[in-house]
């Protein structure tokens, strides 16, 4: 069974390692666990936000890291749902696409984007955030069910190293819950 100390990074760590420390805890917390909302995506929320915060800027400083998921009652619009930081937006439309988080859901593909100030129609929850990755979680049939967004208080704060590592975190996510 996984313990809290999944979340423990060493410090000193290259980001290569952290996300593929994230990915290894990841697949040992989804083992028979198939809940999406209260287990599966909430720890990799942490997970996340641990690993961020245990290297070295630009990645320390990571100001939010969690998903936003498909609402059922209203398909063309996103929710919040598990994640660390501020206080966030709670709905994002994604047709039409508003938003990085639109525009990855309504275009099933990751948005890295450096500059967030350089994105039309940038929806700023978080004043403080300066760059944003955001990658969209498909399941098994390749249906969009939410979003992997991550937001940085600096300008580049990621970048294609962030976005492999994600993009294989949320094929990890989309595959390992039952939508």
């Amino acid at each position: 069974m996984v313990h809290a100390d999944a979340s423990a990074f060493k410090s000193g760590v290259t980001k290569e390692e952290a996300y593929k420390q994230v990915l290894e805890q990841a697949e040992a917390l989804f083992d028979g666990q198939r809940n999406w909302v209260s287990c599966n995506l909430a720890n990799t929320a942490s997970l996340l936000w641990h690993a961020y915060h245990s290297l070295p800027y630009p990645s320390n400083e990571v100001n939010w890291a969690g998903f936003y998921t498909v609402d059922p009652k209203k398909p063309t619009q996103l929710i919040l749902a598990p994640f660390h930081g501020q206080v966030a937006c709670q709905t994002i439309s994604h047709s039409p696409p508003r938003g990085v988080c639109g525009a990855a859901a309504a275009t099933k593909s990751t948005q890295l984007i450096r500059n967030v100030e350089d994105f039309p129609g940038h929806i700023a929850c978080d004043s403080a955030s300066k760059s944003e990755v955001v990658v969209p979680i498909l399941d098994k049939e390749g249906i969009l069910r939410g979003v992997l967004d991550i937001d940085c208080a600096v300008i580049d704060g990621f970048d294609e190293v962030d976005q492999l590592y994600l993009e294989k975190l949320g094929k990890l996510v989309g595959g390992a819950c039952d939508w």
